[in-house]
């Protein structure tokens, strides 16, 4: 338990029970003491965990003031939290919790001639500034993480990032702050005359008693505080005390900010604003090693002044590299082993071009230099620049080699001494043992991020680590330089801050401390009387986990479920709303349970590793469950997470583990086992879909089956593909010619949509392909895994690789049209079953649809010129795990004028979207981005998605539209059959003769059997 200030314990002596029901009483908001939410928000983006008290998500800004108030009257201690992506520790804590993200996201007043804005705490930054984009105004401090970072947050972390170098910090973008103290004084602060300041003395009570404390304290130290403070551009670590200077005009808001919810919370904030640039440049330059770029910032920073100076390292480009991430960026790198990325902003394209070209020569350098790189192309900047901006993810999970941890992630010295300090950083990680860490960040103001190999499992690695942050700190010190250039003390730092400001200016952080906070109850134990620098660990010397025995082989995390779990350091991507494909259940709620990270927290508690763990029942819990409930397994995060994490997998081991020996839901027997019931309906589907067809029945075994009566599934075909196949009667292709190709017969191209496949063979065999199409039954097993039915899928695949062995031995491509099929194939199915040679050897001879005909094709054969636009929906699967790279050039080849959306998963995910329990959140997921780019789309332009689930959530969206898959849209042209206009939703695929747009499911009935069936195989087993 954490140590209070005074001596006490921080988060003990509350009546917890009391106070959860007085907060409920008074707090217009979602009050969580659960165990599920507790275990959620136990930790930030760092290396520390604390159990908080409780959670509380007000509806407004009065109602997170009523929850403090609350918390005052029990004496409860309060962290105000935004993103949750801090490092220093300072996010989590044995508190209440208040995240305003929720609900308190409003830009309440913009004023544009004055170039301000008013805002509540929860905005995240690229939300602000995307409202603030037609008045061509931005906040203009931009953190990496500013597709989810709160403005909140940012106050409380003093938070800078890349476009500090021109606008600097937070805080110095803050005009004013409506701030509320833990015993009740609430007031609007800011900048204060010696009239204002006397007047309110004059007043007398609290707020007095505040003011006239800070102005003592502060003429008191006003020497210590001069001489003590680093003049550098990036000093985050302590209080702001030098903005209550007289020269600094006695600024109580910017004294706040960086205080990280020790002192007060933040209820609303008066930013400054600045006018978007009309015009960027970016010049590249490589350098031999990154400190032979640090040495050159001097002399950059002498003849020009850039918008951003960032730089990267040769080490960070290999990472890159191996992960296969952000490849695009690395090839617009020039000649180096470290770089300096120097962008410009002007007012013109001519005048911008001219700072860049006097740089280069001011440099002795040319344009064309192979060292040199000059972009004036935004979306070329903006690849570059993203390079830079995912260092933390990509260095966290280094391949085959030791995890990487923050700690000493931010330091910043004086940019005309950075080099020097780069190599003394160099040679303290050679001492402590810690190879070559990358070191990347903002060297144009000196800041330096890096992740070390810490060992934090051992007494002697934790030993370790505590003895180097100790050195690091007196290293920075004696450069000038503080511990933190970007993300605060917390408890990371709060412990080592002495060693930088001296005795003096500690006495000082503690007297402001106890002025707003007697009693140490705001976010208690960080920045002052600080927990130890090695307290509190997420993982440390006493963390047990408990061992899991899985399904999946889990190949890039050494085999072992407990490292996946640990896979997410906390950047919080997933928390984005817009752009990418992660995470669509928080775009949709808004909850950091139903987030990536929120689920890898909960995750992380199962694996019981902690004493006050919340998880106690291992697989069979119940807050996991509810966790990964609304996780749609859309793989997003397996991609768009930076380090990867691939909670579709875990939901599937978890599922398997926790309804082994058990009843499971109606949909996984329905819906899990649709490629059997698709089978059986080739006994006679015309029959099966009059039957199902009568609404009555169907009401009943939608019921029965788990399946929402809400949607419309589409009926089987009269005839699969399989049988139309058949029916050709051609000679089998040899497998061993390299012209043949496996077609893969998928259960939706096969028995619902045959049209699909039909399409891709007239493509392939135009392309000159012998196409072959395996006539047994088999399967890519991929509704099973997605329910979690593992044991099922291991066998259904066992069966399958026997089936296609001939044509795997002989190394015959295999062509899939749907694109979650081919994934499980390339991913799935060679972790499920990784010691199977015969599922490596398939995975490496799977193909997409596109990749196969720009990389296999007949040579001189060209794609049909269809010359039209279309708007296109990726599929998740496809995009996590086989790109969309080879989809984009086919299109381009073909004369389609493609709008790939980037407006995330369509929302149906297999069966999420058709369960009883997820169809709101599914449709909710389609609102907030396919559904209305389809809408917007105009009528003489494709709607292409190969996904069957993305097919069907358009369809049944309201969009008035039928998407085709590529290979449809390509035949059609093959033949000369595109429509001048894309075909409405009523118009009817040949085989499917379904009345009035009015689908029936034959897994409806069925299913109702299935779970039946299911149900006594159980009582069998358990007899």
């Amino acid at each position: 338990m954490q140590r209070g200030r005074d001596g006490g314990v921080a988060g003990g002596g509350v009546d917890v029970a009391a106070l959860a029901a007085r907060l409920r009483t008074r707090v217009r908001g979602e009050v969580r003491f659960d165990s599920g939410s507790r275990g959620a928000y136990s930790t930030d983006g760092s290396n520390y965990r604390q159990m908080p008290l409780g959670v509380v998500v007000p509806y407004d800004v009065e109602a997170g003031a009523a929850a403090v108030a609350v918390c005052s009257e029990f004496r409860a201690p309060v962290l105000s939290r935004g993103g949750g992506t801090s490092l220093g520790g300072q996010g989590t804590n044995e508190a209440v919790v208040i995240d305003w993200t929720k609900y308190c996201h409003g830009l309440l007043s913009v004023d544009a001639d004055a170039r301000t804005c008013v805002v509540e705490p929860g905005i995240v930054l690229d939300d602000l500034n995307r409202q603030l984009s037609d008045l061509g105004l931005m906040f203009g401090p931009k953190p990496s993480t500013h597709s989810h970072c709160s403005l909140g947050g940012m106050i409380g972390n003093n938070s800078c990032g890349a476009s500090a170098q021109a606008y600097g910090k937070t805080v110095d973008n803050v005009r004013r702050l409506e701030i509320l103290t833990y015993d009740g004084v609430r007031c609007w602060v800011g900048p204060t005359s010696e009239a204002e300041l006397a007047g309110i003395v004059a007043e007398g009570g609290r707020r007095a008693e505040l003011y006239q404390g800070l102005r003592e304290l502060s003429g008191r130290c006003a020497e210590d505080i001069r001489r003590g403070f680093p003049r550098i551009p990036r000093r985050v670590s302590g209080y702001n005390l030098d903005s209550l200077l007289p020269e600094n005009g006695f600024d109580l808001a910017r004294a706040l900010v960086g205080s990280e919810g020790t002192l007060v919370t933040v209820l609303r904030a008066e930013l400054d604003l600045v006018p978007v640039p009309p015009f960027e440049a970016l010049v590249v330059l490589g350098y031999e090693d990154i400190c032979a770029a640090a040495d050159e910032v001097p002399r950059i920073l002498e003849h020009s002044s850039p918008e951003r100076l960032e730089a990267l390292d040769a080490r960070m480009a290999r990472l890159m590299r191996e992960e296969r991430s952000h490849l695009a960026s690395l090839e617009e790198l020039p000649r180096g082993g470290g770089w300096l990325l120097i962008q410009f902003g002007g007012e013109d394209r001519e005048s911008t071009d001219r700072l860049v070209r006097d740089l280069l020569a001011a440099l002795g350098r040319f344009a064309n230099d192979p060292t040199v790189a000059v972009s004036e192309d935004p979306a070329r900047e903006r690849r570059m620049l993203r390079a830079r901006e995912a260092g933390l993810g990509v260095t966290a999970r280094p391949p085959d080699e030791r995890d990487t941890w923050g700690g000493w992630e931010d330091s910043a010295v004086p940019p005309e001494r950075l080099g020097d300090y780069l190599r003394d950083l160099k040679r303290l990680f050679d001492e402590f043992g810690y190879d070559h860490p990358s070191l990347y960040g903002h060297f144009g103001q000196g800041c330096v991020h890096t992740r070390i190999p810490f060992d934090l499992q051992s007494a002697s690695g934790v030993a370790t680590f505590r003895r180097f942050v100790e050195r690091a700190a007196d290293l920075v010190a004696s450069y000038g330089g503080s511990l933190s250039g970007e993300h605060g003390d917390g408890q990371a730092r709060g412990e080592l801050l002495a060693r930088m400001f001296g005795q003096t200016l500690m006495e000082a952080f503690g007297e402001i401390k106890a002025l707003f906070d007697p009693g140490n109850r705001m976010n208690p134990g960080k920045v002052v009387a600080p927990a130890r620098v090695d307290e509190h660990l997420r993982l440390g010397a006493q963390w047990r986990p408990e061992s899991h025995e899985t399904h999946f082989g889990y190949p890039g995390d050494g085999g072992s479920f407990n490292r996946a779990v640990m896979r997410c350091v906390g950047v919080g991507n997933c928390r984005s709303r817009h752009g990418g494909v992660m995470c669509p259940s928080y775009r949709a709620t808004g909850e950091e349970e139903h987030s990536t990270r929120g689920r890898a927290r909960l995750l992380f508690e199962m694996l019981n590793g902690h004493a006050d763990s919340v998880v106690s029942d291992g697989w069979r819990s119940t807050e996991v469950k509810d966790a990964l409930d609304l996780c749609l397994a859309c793989k997003g995060c397996k991609s768009d997470c930076p380090v990867g994490v691939d909670m579709a997998t875990y939901k599937a081991e978890f599922l398997s583990h926790h309804y082994e020996g058990r009843l499971r839901p109606a949909a996984h027997y329905s819906l899990g086992w649709l490629p059997l019931w698709a089978r059986l309906s080739r006994v006679a589907p015309r029959a099966v879909n009059a039957l199902l067809h009568a609404p009555a029945l169907a009401r009943a075994g939608k019921a029965l089956a788990g399946v929402t009566r809400e949607r419309e599934a589409p009926m089987f075909a009269q005839r699969s593909f399989v049988q139309w196949w058949s029916a050709r009667g051609r000679p089998e292709p040899d497998p061993a010619d390299p012209r043949t190709v496996l077609l893969w017969p998928d259960t939706f191209s096969n028995h619902l949509q045959p049209a699909v496949a039909k399409a891709a063979v007239r493509v392939l065999e135009d392309a000159g392909f012998r196409v072959a199409v395996p006539t047994q039954a088999v399967c890519c097993a991929l509704t099973w895994i997605s329910t979690g039915q593992l044991d099922t899928a291991e066998r259904v695949l066992r069966r399958t690789v026997t089936a296609l062995r001939p044509w795997i031995e002989a190394g015959t491509k295999v062509v899939g049209l749907e694109p979650s099929c081919t994934a499980v194939f390339r991913s799935d199915a060679p972790e499920l079953l990784p010691d199977d040679e015969d599922v490596q050897r398939l995975s490496r001879q799977f193909r997409t649809f596109s990749e196969l005909l720009l990389d296999e094709a007949s040579e001189g054969w060209r794609p049909p010129s269809l010359g039209r636009s279309a708007t296109v929906q990726t599929h998740c699967h496809q995009h996590a795990v086989m790109r969309y790279d080879a989809d984009r050039e086919l299109m381009r080849r073909s004369g389609i004028d493609a709008d790939v959306l980037d407006e995330g998963c369509c929302g149906l995910a297999g069966n999420f979207g058709f369960e009883q329990e997820h169809y709101s959140v599914s449709m909710k997921v389609a609102e907030q981005g396919v559904l209305p780019a389809v809408r917007e789309a105009a009528t003489s332009s494709l709607v292409l998605a190969d996904g069957f689930s993305c097919r069907t959530q358009i369809e049944q969206g309201g969009t008035g539209r039928r998407p085709l898959h590529l290979a449809e849209a390509l035949a059609m042209g093959l033949d000369g059959s595109l429509p001048a206009e894309h075909p409405e939703k009523s118009a009817e695929r040949p085989e499917l003769r379904a009345r009035d747009g009015r689908l029936a499911a034959a897994a409806v009935l069925s299913g109702g059997l299935a779970a039946a069936a299911a149900l006594t195989v159980l009582l069998r087993r358990r007899s």
